[in-house]
C-alpha cells in the first residue's frame, strides 16, 4: 500500500495533548509571520523590538518615558533594554536624559529622526501585515484576536495593557 508523502508526514506528527498542538501551532505561525517582518525591519536596520520601542515613544509624545516603563510596555520582554537604547541613541533615533525628580530614572524620548524613520516604515509595514494576515476576513481576525487574548490573559501581569 502506497501513501503520499504529505499524508505520511501528517500521520507522523504527534502531540502529547491538545494544548501542546495548539502551542506548537502558535509557535509555528509566529515563526512564519515573524520571518516576513524580520526581513522588512532588516531593510531599515532595525529589529522588531527596536521598532516597537520607537512606536511606544511616538505614542507618548511629547512626553518622555522612563526606561523601566518602556520595558514593561514592550510586546515581548527585552532582557537588555539598555543596549537596545544605546543602539537607537547612536543612530539619533532617541534621546535619554536623567529625571530631575529621581536621578536614578532615565527618561527616553523619540527624536525627529526617529519619527521620520517610523513614517518611512509605515506603508511597507502595512503591506507586510497584509501579507501576513490579509487572507483572513475581518471576522476571522476579530476572532483570532479574541482567542489570543483569552489564551494570554492568565499569564499577563496585573495592570498589563495586553490583558
Amino acid at each position: 500500500m502506497s501513501t503520499s508523502a504529505p499524508k505520511a508526514v501528517a500521520e507522523s506528527l504527534r502531540f502529547d495533548s491538545p494544548e501542546q498542538e495548539a502551542y506548537l501551532s502558535l509557535w509555528r505561525t509566529y515563526d512564519r509571520l515573524r520571518a516576513l517582518e524580520d526581513e522588512l525591519f532588516l531593510s531599515f536596520k532595525l529589529t522588531a523590538q527596536q521598532y516597537n520601542l520607537l512606536r511606544l515613544l511616538r505614542a507618548a509624545r511629547p512626553d518622555s518615558v522612563p526606561t523601566l516603563t518602556l520595558a514593561e510596555r514592550l510586546v515581548s520582554r527585552a532582557p537588555d533594554i539598555t543596549r537596545m537604547l544605546d543602539k537607537l541613541e547612536l543612530r539619533k533615533l532617541i534621546t535619554r536624559t536623567r529625571s530631575t525628580e529621581d536621578r536614578r530614572a532615565v527618561l527616553v524620548a523619540i527624536t525627529a529622526v526617529g519619527i521620520a524613520l517610523l513614517d518611512r516604515i509605515a506603508e511597507p509595514l502595512r503591506l507586510c501585515h497584509e501579507r501576513q494576515l490579509g487572507h483572513l476576513s475581518g471576522a476571522q481576525l476579530k476572532s483570532l484576536v479574541a482567542l489570543l487574548k483569552v489564551a494570554r490573559a492568565p499569564h499577563e501581569p496585573d495592570g498589563s495593557t495586553w490583558a
